[in-house]
């Protein structure tokens, strides 16, 4: 039992030390690594060896990953590209499908642009558009909010599911696809509550003055940002699949570099690089825009390295022999990454936070879970994205954002996100668990 006594006391310190003591999550991972360490019975040097191997494993594999990819957000929200991109999408949808438009519009800008800074980003617009429209604004928020969460949550190059595909050894571009598969099939019932549910929450619009950027960048090249990346971080994988054969060709060597995440998300920061006005120290000064975007990343990248700690700590002590000793036969399977994301993003707030931890905790146990094989991993880390959704309330960051732009009260919050982030994850596990006994 001196495995489970430990990490629950582990979990039990993040949770605490993140939520009351206020500590940053960094230092609460990493104190919680050697707190079990020490607990488990590790030896000194196995436990330094731990963090110097965990940390640096994980930086060098997907360090650089979240960086680019926090840029290409960043140049896309501050030159207006996103807001291009939102609005050429609502004059295709139509301006009176809105709920439709609004969860089709966060569904793409959260992509690369974080959650938070994308419902910023669209809030003025949805308040127009549903003004005109007179439509119930509790609707066209739910759309909205519910629309960015999925993919915020579920598609790389967002931060959060890329450390966790990083975590546990998952083909970055199967998550990709199958995370925008997952995360589409779970906004139809999102779009549903919205209509429904959501619409009946009498939320006053209270309009404000939206003002016109002088330039804004081209659409196509606007989408390209987002769309190269993830196409030839795809192609990759797919030729990177066994019954292909295609691994000598000189097609092949091409595409294996730039299909390399690295690379492929370099080639999106150049292409994200075109987009502003002009380029100067605006742009590359450390107070300019790529500045801001290390300001960004550097957190979500320390908190993914003590999550490397953290996973390799647990994989290092032996727990994941003893689960599969224990509890043969009787694996959760899926439902458990889902199940211990859910109860850390509940109880803590961050969905980044709930992804690396779950991750780091799942990853030592993939063999006794029975999801070790590479179409196993990718549903494990869209599992962990799903219950990482699970649920947006009063400590987490994103419902104090659509609550204090959009008016409403704490109640009204509760209604429209809380409720709205618990069927977004039900949802998307259903479907998770679909595939599995599918495929």
């Amino acid at each position: 039992m001196t495995f489970f006594i430990a990490l629950i006391l582990a979990l039990i310190f993040i949770v605490v030390g993140i939520v009351w003591w206020k500590i940053h999550p960094f230092f609460v991972l990493l104190l919680a690594a050697l707190g079990y360490g020490f607990l488990s019975g590790m030896d000194a040097a196995l436990i330094i060896e731990s963090v110097n191997s965990g940390f640096g494993n994980i930086m060098g594999s997907i360090g650089l990953i979240i960086y680019f990819g926090v840029v290409i957000g960043t140049l896309l929200e501050k030159s207006g590209g996103a807001m291009v991109i939102a609005q050429r999408l609502l004059r295709l949808i139509g301006e009176k499908s809105v709920h439709l438009a609004m969860l089709i519009t966060g569904f793409i800008i959260s992509i690369p642009v974080f959650v938070d800074s994308g419902f910023i980003i669209m809030n003025s617009l949805n308040k127009a558009l549903t003004h005109r429209a007179k439509l119930a604004f509790g609707g066209t928020t739910a759309a909205l909010a519910l629309g960015l969460m999925a993919t915020h949550v579920m598609v790389p190059p967002t931060p959060g599911p890329i450390a966790a595909a990083g975590i546990l050894n998952a083909d970055l571009g199967s998550v990709i696809l199958w995370g925008i598969l997952v995360s589409g099939l779970a906004l139809i019932s999102c779009y549903f509550f919205a209509i429904r549910i959501a619409a009946r929450v009498n939320i006053p619009i209270q309009m404000e003055e939206v003002k016109e950027q002088k330039h804004q960048p081209k659409l196509s090249l606007s989408l390209l940002c987002i769309i190269v990346p993830i196409f030839l971080i795809m192609i990759k994988s797919i030729l990177d699949y066994p019954g292909l054969e295609v691994q000598e060709t000189f097609f092949y060597s091409i595409f294996s570099f730039l299909g390399t995440p690295v690379i492929a998300l370099l080639a999106g920061v150049g292409m994200a690089l075109l987009l502003p006005e002009k380029l100067d120290h605006k742009i590359f000064s450390s107070a300019g825009w790529m500045g801001e975007a290390l300001l960004t990343a550097a957190p979500i990248i320390m908190i993914t390295g003590a999550g490397g700690i953290f996973g390799t700590m647990l994989q290092n002590s032996g727990i994941g022999e003893v689960i599969a000793d224990r509890f043969v036969g009787e694996s959760l399977g899926l439902l458990f990454p889902f199940l211990l994301a859910a109860g850390l993003k509940t109880t803590q707030g961050s969905s980044t936070v709930a992804l690396i931890t779950a991750a780091s905790i799942v990853a030592p146990m993939m063999v006794s879970l029975g999801l070790d094989d590479p179409f196993a991993r990718t549903l494990t880390v869209l599992a962990i994205g799903a219950g990482s959704a699970v649920v947006s309330h009063a400590n987490d960051s994103y419902f104090w954002v659509v609550t204090q732009l959009t008016g409403m009260d704490m109640r009204q919050g509760n209604r429209v996100l809380t409720l709205g982030t618990l069927v977004l994850g039900v949802s998307a596990m259903i479907v998770i668990l679909c595939l599995s006994f599918l495929i």
